[in-house]
């Protein structure tokens, strides 16, 4: 809803500026240059002088009469300057600005328009698509609520493989929390958003390592996590235990829905601090790195 209204207000506002853009250049129509008015007047005055055959033997005379109409009023113009009176000053026709809507739309115009509306549109279409791309949905996908299918069904996984369930749309980790040590787990300072999940029997950590960022592998033999960019290593439940991370790895919040185990991988939460071992666990075995 949100994106359809930003869209709507966006194409709204380029055809204002279209509108505004078409009145400025229509209150520019009708006004002709000095230079064009003389073209026209010099381009009648050719062709009035340029006649066909016939037409050259046929207005001969008129020709003639008009040649001798202008030596008349030329020994007048002199005459006059010389006994000091006004010359006869001749008529011109009065030009009158062209009716816009007998004009219409110049070429000009509409090329201008053109280009301004698909600049505009070009730029409403993309800023649309930009601000959807960048608009939560809320659903689905990384950064929403996730279903990693039966709890019953991952637990089992886990014990038999003894190894975490990784769930690659929530770029995330689910392993056993022992619920023994779940007061444990409260002194240590758990946020309240992950202890609903320990009492369920699991924990979520997101993959990456806290320091630098790299997908922090599981290790077999020894049953923790190990960071194979610069050693750092975390028990089973991602408390950090080597290596120079400055905290454990970071929790995903977590809750279960009918059977099933849904991971909100919108609310990540910061690891638990340097020192906290609330389960105790020791390397069951040689590390990987």
């Amino acid at each position: 809803m949100a994106v359809a209204i930003a869209i709507a207000a966006i194409l709204i506002a380029a055809a204002a500026a279209v509108l505004l853009t078409q009145g400025r250049l229509r209150s520019s129509v009708g006004a002709l240059s000095r230079e064009t008015r003389r073209r026209d007047a010099g381009s009648a005055t050719t062709s009035k002088a340029v006649k066909t055959p016939d037409a050259a033997t046929t207005d001969e005379h008129d020709e003639e009469a008009e040649s001798a109409g202008a030596r008349a009023r030329a020994g007048e113009a002199r005459s006059s300057a010389a006994s000091g009176l006004p010359a006869v000053e001749s008529t011109a026709a009065e030009w009158s600005p062209v009716d816009e809507e007998e004009l219409g739309v110049t070429r000009r115009q509409f090329f201008n328009r053109g280009i301004v509306a698909g600049i505009l549109f070009a730029t409403a279409g993309f800023g649309a698509s930009a601000l959807a791309f960048i608009w939560p949905s809320g659903k689905g996908g990384f950064g929403g609520k996730i279903s990693a299918g039966k709890l019953a069904d991952i637990l089992a996984a886990i014990d038999e493989k003894k190894a975490p369930f990784y769930v690659p749309e929530a770029r995330s980790y689910v392993t056993r929390y022992p619920t023994e040590d779940i007061a444990a787990a409260k002194k240590a300072g758990y946020p309240s958003a992950i202890l609903p999940s320990l009492e369920d029997g699991f924990i979520v950590e997101y993959q990456k390592c806290p320091h630098l960022g790299c997908r922090v592998p599981w290790c077999g033999s020894s049953q923790w996590f190990e960071c194979p960019c610069h050693g750092s290593k975390y028990n089973r439940v991602g408390e950090k235990r080597d290596g120079p991370a400055p905290r454990g790895m970071s929790l995903v919040a977590a809750e279960v829905s009918n059977g099933d185990l849904v991971i909100n991988t919108g609310i990540i939460l910061p690891g638990l601090p340097i020192g906290t071992d609330s389960t105790k666990q020791k390397p069951e075995g040689p590390s990987c790195i």
